[in-house]
């Protein structure tokens, strides 16, 4: 299943523990049992269903919501042999970390949020009514580089639009792995039918700002003295691009 398909189960308790995994990741059988009250032949009769339709997959006693993994990509940057691929549930501690890593340097707000929600929800991933998000990752070895997040709302008058954040850990900066990370969730949404990407920066942070002009991006808009940064007021410089 992909992130963008549209919900349709047919049943109140099937959308029921649906949401359930959806929102909790990874959890065993037994755990959405006693979480939604079910008796186990009905329950498992619908994990059943949800799974033939695509929704779910099973993994040994456990449950997740079946996302369509898309396919790994290892390609040689500089020194550097990196891996971009659609994170999972095992690299939220590690996606976390990395995204605070880059916010801390007090020029990220956007993507200060983005780790301060996921840290919060527990869950990588997520589909549902009202919000869905799509994240990749790069790695190098076992170390998590970078990442780029996409934001897609639900709403039909915005479902058109997505708001994306990227960004590296120091350590890997200067070897293409942001650009990599960039193109690989530009082209993610142009391909599945959006139109514009937005990403929201701090004034402040000239380098950011020159990246994604690089990659095409436009200053659409400017509030002044929106973020307030070690006591100083910093404008706000709204960023987007057409996939159109």
């Amino acid at each position: 299943m992909e992130v963008t398909d549209s919900l349709n189960f047919g049943h109140k308790d099937r959308k029921d523990i649906y949401e359930y995994i959806e929102r909790n990741g990874t959890v065993r059988e037994d755990e959405v049992r006693r979480a939604l009250n079910f008796e186990p032949a009905a329950l498992g009769a619908h994990l059943t269903v949800l799974r033939r339709d695509g929704y779910i997959r099973k993994v040994g006693n456990h449950v997740e919501v079946a996302y369509a993994p898309g396919e790994a990509e290892t390609v040689e940057l500089g020194d550097l042999d990196v891996t971009i691929r659609m994170a999972q549930n095992v690299d939220l501690e590690s996606l976390v970390d990395a995204i605070h890593e880059v916010a801390d340097e007090g020029r990220y707000i956007e993507a200060e949020t983005v780790a301060d929600l996921l840290d919060h929800e527990e869950v990588v991933l997520r589909h549902n009514d009202v919000n869905s998000r799509m994240v990749f990752v790069a790695t190098v070895g076992d170390e998590l580089a970078g990442w780029v997040h996409l934001d897609l709302p639900e709403a039909e008058k915005l479902s058109h639009t997505a708001v994306l954040t990227v960004g590296t850990r120091p350590e890997f900066r200067g070897n293409g792995v942001g650009s990599r990370l960039l193109d690989r969730g530009v082209d993610w949404a142009r391909e599945r039918g959006f139109e514009k990407l937005y990403n929201s920066i701090p004034a402040t942070n000239e380098e950011a700002i020159a990246f994604l002009e690089g990659h095409g991006w436009e200053t659409e808009a400017v509030r002044d003295g929106h973020y307030k940064i070690d006591g100083d007021y910093v404008d706000e410089v709204m960023m987007a691009v057409s996939l159109r």
